[in-house]
């Protein structure tokens, strides 16, 4: 009797220690258990496209970071990304040609895992495109190009705009009427800056003339001095330029005593007495939102995933700040100019526009969409200098 009632308490004992050890297992287990019991609609999808899952941005810029233009303007955004993306690593390569190498450095960016990258530079669009192709799942984000692709979208600014109003501020400072254009190739956005300039300074001063020479290069410091020194050698004092590095042109008109309207970035240190103003990039906004939307998922089908235009309404193009020489009666003619556009009752471009040889090209009363003006194939009245062939 007595073996029975010590086999009876013992077999209690066990049973209340199963059950104590299994209400301990469903406390400590109750994350997964919960997990488990998880509805399908209660489940959050991972959100995938181009440019998500990666651990870096990538950057292409043709020249160099220091060169006072179109590169400097660029790096610069491409700090305010890293600044944005603490968490992400950004690759950068200064001096990638518009070649066959651009490929072979988007690529091994993305070897480095880069699932969004910015190819800056005009000539790097086609090698973006077959790069595209072969990597769907990378976003790419081209800076002024007119082609597009599933996950490849190009941006860039109105920076004709501000061009415009430079080109007041050089009608206005002028005392020769002579004013120099020293262009790389022409591409639509460089005629189409010529034209801006042109039309800001003949709006004026009707009297003007724009001398254009065009060099066949975004950055040859040697031919950029030798256009300059023959532009000034023919009385004009007013120097102005469509190239990637800025600093040659800028920096012979300040020796030789003329005046100088920057682009791309402000340069104006380099010129302390001739410096005028210029019309300039602020890419890091949006530059930073572009790698947001891919970061996170949403490029496809989002403004960036197509041909994406923004004005000095935005922020991206601005005009840089006036020299010291710039009297306080043309900065408020300026200013008066920049907030009619901001307004829309000053359309740089409104009809009728005519070109070189006189023929109408914007009919009076038109004002061109800015898929119209990216189109241009043609010079202004009062540009005295010929297309290359």
């Amino acid at each position: 009797m007595g073996t029975v009632m010590k086999w009876r308490k013992s077999l209690i004992v066990g049973l209340v220690m199963m059950m104590m050890l299994s209400v301990l297992a469903a406390c400590s287990g109750g994350d997964d258990t919960a997990k488990e019991t998880e509805t399908p609609d209660e489940k959050k999808e991972a959100v995938t496209g181009p440019g998500t899952g990666g651990s870096a941005i990538g950057f292409l810029f043709v020249g160099a970071k220091d060169d006072y233009g179109y590169n400097k303007a660029a790096y610069l955004g491409s700090e305010g990304v890293e600044e944005n993306f603490p968490d992400l690593k950004v690759l950068r390569k200064e001096n990638v040609p518009e070649t066959a190498e651009a490929e072979r450095v988007m690529e091994e960016m993305i070897r480095n895992g880069a699932k969004v990258i910015f190819p800056t530079s005009y000539g790097h669009l086609d090698p973006a495109l077959n790069v595209a192709k072969r990597y769907p799942d990378v976003a790419f984000f081209h800076q002024g190009g007119l082609k597009t692709s599933e996950n490849l979208g190009t941006y860039f600014g109105n920076i004709w705009e501000t061009v415009y109003l430079s080109g007041v501020t050089a009608g206005k400072m002028t005392k020769s009427n002579k004013l120099g254009y020293i262009v790389s190739f022409p591409i639509p956005q460089v005629l189409l800056n010529i034209n801006a300039f042109t039309m800001g300074a003949k709006s004026v001063n009707p009297d003007i003339k724009v001398n254009a020479v065009f060099t066949g290069s975004w950055c040859d410091p040697g031919l950029q001095a030798s256009a300059a020194n023959s532009l000034l050698d023919q009385g004009v004092d007013v120097l102005t330029q469509h190239q990637d590095c800025t600093k040659t042109i800028i920096e012979t008109a300040e020796r030789r005593g003329a005046m100088s309207v920057g682009y791309h970035a402000d340069a104006s240190e380099l010129a302390p007495k001739g410096w005028l103003t210029g019309a300039i990039w602020n890419w890091k906004e949006l530059y930073s939102e572009m790698a947001r939307t891919a970061v996170e998922g949403k490029f496809v089908g989002s403004k960036f995933n197509a041909s994406y235009r923004i004005g000095i309404e935005e922020g991206a193009v601005e005009l840089a700040p006036f020299g010291s020489s710039v009297p306080d009666d043309v900065k408020a003619l300026v200013e008066e100019k920049r907030l009619a556009i901001l307004d829309g009752s000053l359309h740089p471009f409104a009809g009728p526009v005519k070109d070189q040889s006189g023929a109408v090209k914007i009919e009076d009363g038109v004002k061109p969409n800015v898929e119209q003006l990216e189109t241009t194939d043609y010079l202004v009245e009062g540009v005295i200098g010929n297309i290359p062939k």
